[in-house]
């Protein structure tokens, strides 16, 4: 086991770097970037996508900016000289090539730069908008996994009958509707929409949150966060739920139950003694899986919705702003992070049955 996961871990080295060059070459094709942004602010013009929009183009001043010849749009008025401070500033100055070799360096160092335009470090910025990312995603985990394994096995029990027929139903329809739609619906129905006003819109917790009891700043905490955690829940239920079912009744036909069976044990030790083990292995060893999907998946639609500042809004307004220091840093973590989740999820299947062997599997 230990020489898979130094391969593994030996694997996560190129796949990172293989993922940091496609997007950074990406990013090289793709109009507009921090200076222009900035030209276009001095201008008034709000943001740089005003400018190719009207399909402007009030002055020919080359760059080499994002390794190109692009043009910055709207720079009529700004001297030349302006103009090459601030490519300097970004570093715009350097070929594609040495500015990427030149990040990687940093990253390595576990140095991701400071935000062209908050004026914070990148580090600080994502544990700064951390908690909110964690609270849906930890807690959507967690009642999906409550919810859907005592659901799929009784589904599983009765499977063909009433209960799993309109369950299913429920359950489908439950994943054909987008997570932003049924937040839209929450805040329709208990937010103040049009209906009851029971749950705040507003951030994780109501003013004067500091000057509340423990047990008052607790109630506070899961009052605010009941409903996004509920529309960010309901995909992952949905799946949990089909899974589980579908792992007991593989379970089920084995020959062990039927032997377990006739030899006079109840139903429940059978099911919970014998069955959920192994029924349960692919469940609970894909939690780490689960919780990453959930943390990262449709969180900035649900976190605009609810007023919520976390990882998925920052990243959304780091691509609008062109802040190349939190895109690619944020990348570069969460990349790793993903990768290492990974191996993860390899060894909880080791762990819930040590009968797994991967490097026989893979001999």
């Amino acid at each position: 086991m230990g020489a898979y996961i130094l391969r593994r871990l030996l694997l996560v080295i190129p796949t990172l770097i293989g993922i940091m060059i496609i997007n950074f070459s990406l990013v090289q094709f793709v109009p507009g970037g921090p200076i222009e942004q900035i030209i276009a602010e001095m201008r008034g013009e709000g943001d740089v996508f005003g400018g190719f929009a009207g399909g402007s183009n009030d002055v020919d001043l080359n760059s080499e900016a994002l390794g190109s010849d692009s043009e910055y749009i709207g720079a009529r008025g700004l001297p030349k000289d302006f103009i090459e401070e601030l490519e300097k500033e970004f570093g715009f100055d350097k070929p594609p090539v040495q500015r990427f070799l030149d990040m990687m360096w940093n990253y390595i160092q576990l140095d991701f730069g400071e935000s062209y335009f908050r004026k914070i470090g990148v580090i600080d910025l994502v544990l700064e908008k951390l908690p909110v990312s964690i609270t849906l995603g930890l807690w959507s985990t967690l009642i999906a996994y409550i919810v859907s394994i005592p659901l799929g096995i009784r589904k599983a029990v009765k499977d063909g009958t009433a209960f799993d027929t309109w369950t299913s139903g429920a359950i489908i329809v439950a994943y054909a509707i987008p997570g932003f739609l049924f937040a839209i619906l929450l805040v329709v129905l208990f937010a103040g929409g049009s209906y009851w006003r029971i749950f705040p819109l507003r951030g994780l917790t109501s003013d004067g949150w500091e000057d509340m009891t423990l047990i008052g700043q607790i109630l506070d905490y899961f009052w605010h966060i009941t409903l996004p955690v509920l529309a960010s829940t309901i995909s992952a239920f949905a799946t949990l739920t089909l899974l589980t079912k579908n792992s007991f009744l593989d379970e089920i036909k084995k020959h062990y139950v039927m032997t377990a069976r006739a030899k006079g044990l109840s139903e429940n030790r059978v099911l919970y003694g014998h069955v959920f083990r192994n029924a349960m292995l692919i469940v609970i060893a894909g939690f780490p899986a689960v919780f990453i999907g959930v943390f990262f998946g449709g969180s900035l639609i649900i976190e605009t919705i609810f007023s919520l500042d976390g990882l998925g809004r920052l990243g959304f307004e780091a691509a609008v702003a062109r802040d190349y220091p939190v895109i690619f840093g944020t990348l570069f973590v969460f990349g790793l992070i993903g990768l290492v989740v990974g191996i993860l999820s390899d060894l909880m299947y080791v762990f819930v049955d040590p009968r797994i062997d991967f490097e026989r599997r893979e001999g």
